[in-house]
């Protein structure tokens, strides 16, 4: 597939205790390290992590966050997973490496898992549903029910939607809406 505009790949945070937070996203994401260092340019300590060969770096976390940093200024940084087994997974790991507040939501479109991380830095783990419905929407999730519980409910609740489209259609509305950037 080739990019034919800028498209979003990696990010990196601050946090206060580097180690810690290696631990978590490589424990509860299972991330990879592929490299790490002192940085040239920030002078901090870097650990860049991927979950996949073709990508460097996905996250890097830097030491030195200010300690009057109280407040996370990241909305939230997200990853996708393939199935709910997945999400249901990483709410376990993240619960027990310190993660709090832990959120199910159903948009619709996804099923979502929000929690606070150790440093109080806002993740969202999702997995894609096959349908389209405007964002922001939102109900809560209950991960105890089967996958194809839930599918159906959601398929219930977005089809009393005005802006429920099956994803493919939506899809293809957006790269109708695309052409012609290059």
């Amino acid at each position: 597939m080739k990019v034919l505009r800028p498209t979003p790949a990696h990010f990196g945070i601050y946090v206060f205790d580097l180690d810690r937070m290696v631990d978590f996203y490589t424990s509860v994401f299972r991330l990879t390290i592929t490299d790490e260092g002192i940085g040239k340019n920030f002078g901090n300590r870097l650990v860049f992590m991927s979950a996949t060969e073709d990508q460097h770096h996905q996250l890097v976390l830097s030491a030195g966050r200010p300690p009057e940093a109280k407040v996370s200024t990241v909305m939230q940084m997200s990853f996708l997973v393939p199935d709910v087994e997945e999400l249901r997974r990483n709410r376990d790991i993240a619960e027990a490496k310190g993660a709090y507040e832990l959120r199910p939501m159903n948009h619709g479109n996804a099923w979502s898992l929000y929690y606070f991380d150790p440093e109080g830095n806002r993740v969202e783990v999702y997995m894609d549903t096959p349908f389209y419905v405007n964002q922001p929407y939102g109900t809560p999730l209950d991960l105890s029910r089967s996958e194809a519980e839930l599918l159906a409910e959601t398929e219930r609740m977005v089809r009393d939607d005005p802006s429920y489209l099956p994803l493919d259609q939506w899809q293809a509305q957006f790269r109708e809406r695309g052409a012609g950037r290059d």
